[in-house]
């Protein structure tokens, strides 16, 4: 009697055949910026129901990460340190982009795609030039050198595809560009660079320069920089006090248009995504923005998955750089302490096909501590099981984007 081997992972016998290890070709990496646990519950309920899910919530894989910088200042992080974990793998302090603790700068992962021979690319509601994008394609000891931050992008790393807001940080000071200096929404906006016109340079690089959903709909092939805003692409006042979300370019279309871009590339692509909002409309404990962030952040989850699902290739990875607010999901209960200032509650909220609401409360105007979910898929994306250092992020991603050797 011949014994029947042991299955191997394909399903094959072991002495004929060997589970492949999952290789990946492309790398979308999405930050909710200010995204904990406790906001994406709150988007869930608002957007999908009491038993709905997210769609970055119906990732196969999920964990955990932790934050801490390595700051003799700080024990809770800001966006700088934390996307200096992700692009380099190395604890750095708050405030710096891609350097370690000395001021040395680290190689990024946005580097390491490009001498692989990957095309890359950027695409957030912040400034182009703002901390979480800058760590993975520049090196600076000042996350608000922004117009320092952009001639690295132009003269060294060289993102192929580079969307969002800050055309302010592009232009000399007393050149204003599509968008006027001191607009009536915020006069404290305005040209300010001191690099010269890198908007002017990056045209003579090769970059197509558009300032409207209009014009990137017609941008075709090459390199693209979109610049929709002098600053962020919202208004993060107080509620009722000039507070806007009204993106001149939606999140999920700047994603779309990435991604057609980007997938022309035979070697694969990186493409890094920010949701903005979240962070900064919890600073503000608006919880009614911070929920029309969210919506905007899933409908760009949605197409970056829907791009996944039919390039198997490819590996998505949805988390937050940290938690902002202190935000706690509660009953609406009238005989619960408000509190004033920033330990006020808010709302209530409407729950997605319910007659129901809840209150968002909060505890804080900054950053928290607390560990941020990750939700992944395609190959790589089961490392991210369990709980992981932020810095985790690195090591996953550069099994993909490093340069082969």
């Amino acid at each position: 009697m011949v014994l029947n081997p042991t299955p191997g992972a394909s399903g094959a016998p072991q002495s004929t055949a060997k589970a492949k290890a999952p290789t990946a070709k492309n790398v979308i990496f999405i930050n909710g910026d200010g995204m904990g646990a406790a906001a994406r519950e709150a988007a869930r309920l608002h957007l999908a129901g009491l038993q709905g899910r997210l769609t970055m919530d119906r990732l196969p894989v999920s964990g955990q990460l932790t934050t801490t910088p390595d700051d003799p200042k700080a024990v809770v992080t800001d966006s700088a340190a934390a996307a200096t974990a992700w692009a380099t793998g190395e604890k750095t302090y708050n405030g710096a982009i891609s350097v370690d603790t000395h001021g040395n700068p680290l190689p990024t992962l946005g580097a390491q795609a490009k001498a692989a021979g990957k095309a890359t690319g950027l695409v957030t509601t912040a400034q182009v030039t703002d901390a979480s994008p800058a760590a993975f394609f520049a090196n600076t000891a000042d996350r608000g050198k922004q117009d320092e931050i952009a001639r690295q992008y132009l003269d060294v790393s060289k993102p192929d595809v580079i969307l969002g807001g800050g055309e302010d940080w592009w232009l000399p000071a007393g050149t204003a560009g599509a968008f006027p200096d001191k607009p009536a929404e915020d006069t404290s906006e305005g040209s300010r660079g001191t690099k010269g016109n890198l908007i002017a340079k990056a045209q003579r690089s090769g970059y197509r320069y558009v300032t409207n959903a209009k014009d990137l709909d017609k941008a075709t092939g090459g390199k693209v920089l979109g610049l929709f805003g002098n600053e962020e692409m919202f208004q993060q006042r107080p509620e009722g006090q000039g507070d806007v979300y009204a993106p001149a370019v939606d999140l999920a279309t700047m994603t779309s248009k990435a991604l057609k871009t980007l997938d022309k590339n035979k070697k694969g692509f990186f493409l890094m995504v920010e949701e903005e909002g979240v962070d900064e409309f919890a600073h503000s404990n608006n919880g009614t923005r911070v929920l029309q962030s969210m919506q905007q952040l899933e409908k760009a989850v949605a197409v970056a998955r829907a791009y996944q699902a039919t390039h198997p290739d490819t590996l998505l990875v949805v988390t937050g750089d940290h938690e902002t607010g202190g935000l706690a999901v509660e009953e609406n209960d009238t005989a619960d302490e408000s509190g004033t200032g920033v330990s006020a509650e808010d709302g209530p909220f409407t729950i997605h096909g319910s007659d129901r609401t809840f209150t968002i409360d909060w505890t804080t105007s900054g950053h928290t501590s607390v560990d941020v979910p990750v939700t992944a898929a395609g190959p790589l994306a089961s490392r991210f099981t369990g709980k992981h250092a932020n810095t985790y992020v690195h090591d996953v991603l550069s099994q993909v984007l490093a340069p082969r050797r």
